[in-house]
């Protein structure tokens, strides 16, 4: 194993409180989603999690969590326990590398349409209404009016729908603006601006201070703050940036981002190399 003190959890930026299965995910999708072992040692896990501020009782009980919730599955090799990626879980970090590495948080390519979703359930429903707006919200949708709800571009939520078994209950169109609408408006009434590009400007400052120092374990400040920077594009809705207030910070914040994962890549990829303990064939 690494012979190196864990230090991130001290020296990485103090920021939100971040769940240890957004950073296993983190961990997951930077090295060992294409590895062709899938299965790692539980107790190498443990050791590299230490290193992102995570205690052993936290790492275990989120194995515990994610096995029960199908995203992680279980491999016994002699006395020592591997765990790998499901297909469902493994699907979710394909979309997270795609979101981090290639879409980006700016969207400055928009071509001016909208996909209009529409639903009526039964009063009764509350949980399916509940889910539906949760994951509609979680793929960039906004309430424009209590049952119609609008994202940027053509989005696609057939999926989304079928799994939630709402498919009689939803409509949905692909549509552009009449030139009689205020588009900034309408974005600033239907989203909560103020608070997204509060994250941003938040991670921008701190994680811009480490920069200067460029301080603590390379593979733990670089799981923070990917773990982190996916929690904050991921509610994002990526608005039309020719609609948005001209500092959006989201642009500087994403700069800032892509700094730190240059420079902190080939340590963190050499020290994950080092400390993963892959499941070797019998």
């Amino acid at each position: 194993m690494h012979d190196e003190t864990p230090q991130a959890a001290e020296e990485a930026p103090t920021g939100p409180q971040l769940r240890p299965q957004s950073l296993m995910f983190a961990l997951f999708g930077g090295y060992v989603l294409e590895q062709e072992s899938g299965y790692v040692y539980s107790g190498s896990i443990i050791e590299v999690l230490a290193r992102a501020g995570v205690g052993e009782q936290a790492v275990r009980s989120t194995f515990t969590r994610m096995v029960n919730r199908g995203l992680l599955q279980r491999q016994r090799q002699g006395r020592r326990m591997y765990f790998g990626l499901t297909e469902q879980a493994a699907q979710i970090l394909w979309d997270g590398k795609k979101r981090l590495w290639e879409t980006g948080a700016v969207n400055d390519d928009w071509d001016g349409t909208w996909t209009l979703l529409g639903f009526s359930l039964p009063e009764s429903w509350q949980r399916q209404r509940h889910d539906l707006r949760s994951r509609l919200t979680w793929s960039g949708f906004g309430a424009l009016y209590s049952g119609l709800w609008i994202a940027p571009g053509d989005i696609d939520v057939s999926e989304l729908v079928s799994e939630l078994g709402l498919a009689a209950h939803v409509k949905t169109f692909h549509a552009t603006a009449g030139e009689a609408t205020d588009i900034g408006l309408m974005i600033r009434d239907t989203w909560e601006l103020d608070s997204v590009g509060a994250r941003y400007a938040d991670f921008d400052k701190r994680w811009s201070a480490w920069l200067e120092t460029g301080s603590g374990d390379p593979l733990g400040t670089r799981l923070r703050m990917i773990s982190e920077w996916l929690d904050i594009i991921r509610t994002d809705p990526r608005l039309p940036a020719r609609h948005l207030p001209s500092d959006w910070p989201a642009r500087s914040a994403q700069e800032t981002f892509h700094r730190i994962a240059e420079q902190t890549e080939a340590t963190a990829h050499r020290m994950a190399t080092e400390l993963l303990v892959a499941l070797r064939s019998p």
